[in-house]
This record gives structure tokens, C-alpha cells and sequence, in this order.
């Protein structure tokens, strides 16, 4: 097995788990339920970790999780038209340059 990264929580951590087993690369979640024991273990101990089975599909899982991570949070995400900048669905001007997005 091969620490490929640590997730934000544990339903980010399934995503990834999801997205690594359509790519056909086996993969785990460890540290699922070690939320439990926080206050007793360091709360880095507790974050959910992927794990990859092979470490011959490193390249290909860290380019998942690279996509992931480059994901906007949100489909409806705008794009200003003079930045370039994405905003979240609720904003009216851009966060980065003030200019309207509508």
C-alpha cells in the first residue's frame, strides 16, 4: 500500500475514493472513524487518508486528485469576463477585481 493523500474530511475522501475506482485503481480510506478519537490523538492523526493499493498507479491517481483539487465547488461557478476569476453562483461582481458578472 502507498499513502497517495490526506483528505479535507471524510465525504471528500470518499469522492476521491470514487473517482480513483473508476479510473480502475484500488484504493482505501484509512483513519474513517478516527474522528472519534479526537481530543485523545491529534486531530492530524484523524484526518481521512487515500490510500493506493499499487504504487505503479501513482501517476494516474495524483493527476485525479490534482483534477479534484482544481474542481470548482460549484457547476454554476461564473467566470469574469475581465479577470478570469471564478466566483461563486450567489456573487453579482467579481471577489478578485470588483467587475459585474452579469
Amino acid at each position: 500500500m502507498f499513502r497517495l493523500c490526506t483528505a479535507a474530511n471524510l465525504p471528500e475522501a470518499h469522492l476521491l475514493l470514487h473517482r480513483l475506482a473508476q479510473a480502475g485503481i484500488e484504493a482505501r480510506v484509512l483513519n474513517e472513524h478516527a474522528q472519534g478519537g479526537l481530543g485523545e490523538i491529534p486531530f492530524t492523526h484523524a484526518y481521512p487518508e487515500i490510500w493506493i493499493m499499487e504504487a505503479a498507479d501513482e501517476p494516474r491517481a495524483r493527476r485525479i486528485v490534482t483534477e479534484f483539487e482544481q474542481t470548482p465547488s460549484s457547476p454554476d461557478t461564473a467566470r469574469c469576463a475581465a479577470c478570469g476569476e471564478m466566483n461563486p453562483p450567489a456573487f453579482e461582481i467579481c471577489w478578485r477585481c470588483g467587475q459585474a458578472l452579469r
